[in-house]
Formats: structure tokens, C-alpha cells, sequence
């Protein structure tokens, strides 16, 4: 527990400096990108050149470039994101808002990936060179290439369009009235096909990453030793094999939490559901800076911790993991 303890605390030290980065890293480059949230509003609305002028005024884009890094950073060590120019609402409401819906979507994502491509993985190479592995190696590496966004359109034309069996896109039934269970289920039926969109590419990573690593398990001599002591097949698989070709794929799991995060900013626009991917789309738009900013921030936070949980559990799976930081 004290060498996890250490670990964190290290973690957490240079978490700190990884999010400045990404902070001063994002301004800079939304900055030198043409246009700002005055000419999105002016070409939508129209105004002349006293209303342009007043608008900068109102949102500080009349400062220099340095004054308004400074101000944010300022601004952000008292936990306050601003606001909205598009919204002219807080910015930290508003991503408040639409952050569950994107937690539940990379979660169930996530799940789907991870537990199911782990449980194929299993399976393949259980037997290596057998059809099933075959099968599934092949399988995988053509879901792989396909792209997230056209996997959403196929399966929206085929279940929501011609089968009629799920929803074509949103979280839940607008108006319906429902709560409680009635509304659980309602949530969950439209995030089906949004969840199996995101979750589909990334199960096939993790099924060639579980079926690789069972390939060099099966070599080391503690397997070996395993089966000629007579073990039977199905323990070796689970407790031998599987057991240590599970650890790369922790390590995969906080490395893919930025690349499935990515991922679901185009899926909620491919299916309409108001996460932080749509809201990100949403600011694009209107050239809204400091809503993107806040959504680039909490997206770091995000992936930070999740990678954090990783490394912890990392920690606890291989007590070797963290054992020279914390005699350090």
C-alpha cells in the first residue's frame, strides 16, 4: 500500500506539468488558427463595425495574446473556466452537463472492448494456428482497419433504417416522461448502437493483443513446466497463460482512454448524442476558445486519471511495477 501511495504521489506531481502544457499548448494553437467567436457571430447574425468592435471588447479579444494566457491561467488556479461565448453560460455547467453521457459512452465502450476482446483473445489462443485463431486474427484485423465512422453509418442503416430495431440516434426519448428503470432502459437501447461503434475497434486491439501475448506465454518455461507436470490444458490457458498475457493490455487500457475519447467526439456526432464530442463540435463551430479550451482540459484531466487507476492497478497486478520509484 505505501509503495502504491509513492507511486501516486509521483504521478500526480507530474500530472501537474502535463496539463500545463496541454493548457498553454492549447491556447496557442487555437489562437494562431484563423477567425475567432466574433467573426462566427457576425457572419450568423451580421453587425457592423461598432458592434464588432464592442463584441471584443466584451470578450477580451481585444487584449494581446499574452494578457488573455495570463488571464486564463489566473482565472483557472481560482477553478473558473469562464464563459461561454456561444452559450453565455459558465463553461464549467455546461461541460458538467454533457460530461455523464460521454463517461457512460467510453464506459460501456470500454467494457465492451476490453472484457469481450479479452474473452476472443482467450479463446484464440488457447490454440494457436487452429481455424478459430485463424478465423478470429483475420476477423479482427479487418474490423481494425474499418473506420469508426462508417461502422456507425452502416449500423444505423441496417438496425435503426431497415430493421427498425434500435433508435436512430440521441441519449433518450425526447419528452417521454419516463423515470426511474423505464428511463435507464430507454438510455441504454440508444446507446447500443453508438457503444457497439466505438467499442467494435478497439475490441479487435485488444483481442490481437491478448492472442499475441498468449503466443509468447506458451513458449516461457514456467508453461512448459506446467505441462509436464500434467496440468490440464484448460488451468494452464487461465491461470498460467491468460494470466500474464492480461498485463500488456492494462497497460493498453490508460493508453487508449485518449484515442477512445478521440473516438467518441466522432461517434456522438455520427449518432447526435450530447457528450463532450458534440459540445467540442459545437464550439468548433462558433469558434468558441475558452469552451474549447475547458473541454480540452477536462478531456486531459480525464485521460490523467484514468491513466493513473491503470498505473495503481498495473502496480497491484505486478508488485515489480513502482518498486525502484519507491526505494527511490
Amino acid at each position: 500500500m505505501t509503495r502504491a501511495l509513492i507511486l501516486l504521489r509521483r504521478r500526480l506531481v507530474g500530472s501537474v506539468f502535463v496539463l500545463l502544457i496541454v493548457v498553454i499548448g492549447s491556447f496557442l494553437l487555437l489562437e494562431a488558427a484563423p477567425g475567432d467567436a466574433v467573426d462566427a457571430y457576425i457572419v450568423s447574425t451580421g453587425g457592423d463595425a461598432g458592434m464588432i468592435e464592442l463584441l471584443r471588447h466584451r470578450w477580451g479579444l481585444d487584449q494581446s495574446e499574452l494578457t488573455r494566457l495570463a488571464n486564463y491561467l489566473w482565472a483557472l488556479l481560482r477553478l473558473d473556466l469562464g464563459q461561454s461565448v456561444t452559450f453565455s453560460r459558465p463553461i464549467r455547467e455546461i461541460i458538467l452537463e454533457r460530461l455523464p453521457t460521454t463517461l457512460i459512452l467510453m464506459g460501456s465502450a470500454t467494457a465492451l472492448s476490453f472484457g469481450l476482446g479479452s474473452a476472443l483473445g482467450i479463446y484464440a489462443g488457447a490454440r494457436p494456428g487452429s481455424l478459430r485463431d485463424r478465423f478470429l486474427s483475420i476477423g479482427s484485423l479487418a474490423l481494425y482497419a474499418v473506420p469508426g465512422f462508417w461502422l456507425g453509418l452502416v449500423l444505423i442503416v441496417v438496425f435503426a433504417v431497415d430493421l427498425r430495431w434500435l433508435p436512430i440516434g440521441g441519449i433518450e426519448t425526447i419528452a417521454s416522461g419516463k423515470t426511474g428503470f423505464s428511463r435507464a432502459a430507454d438510455i441504454a437501447v440508444h446507446l447500443v448502437l453508438p457503444v457497439s461503434a466505438l467499442g467494435f475497434i478497439y475490441l479487435a486491439l485488444y483481442l490481437r493483443m491478448m492472442r499475441a501475448g498468449m503466443a509468447e506465454a506458451w513458449r516461457q518455461d514456467f508453461v512448459l513446466a506446467a505441462r509436464a507436470r500434467g496440468l490440464p490444458r484448460r488451468r494452464i490457458v487461465l491461470a498460467h497463460v491468460a494470466r500474464n498475457a492480461l498485463l500488456p493490455l492494462v497497460t493498453m487500457l490508460g493508453l487508449q482512454s485518449a484515442q477512445m475519447l478521440g473516438g467518441s467526439v466522432v461517434i456522438e456526432s455520427v449518432f447526435a448524442v450530447p457528450g463532450l464530442g458534440r459540445l467540442a463540435q459545437e464550439a468548433v463551430a462558433g469558434r468558441d476558445t475558452p469552451l474549447l479550451l475547458g473541454i480540452i482540459l477536462f478531456s486531459a484531466v480525464l485521460v490523467v486519471v484514468i491513466n493513473l487507476l491503470v498505473d495503481l492497478a498495473y502496480a497491484v497486478l505486478d508488485p515489480r511495477v513502482g518498486a525502484g520509484e519507491a526505494s527511490a
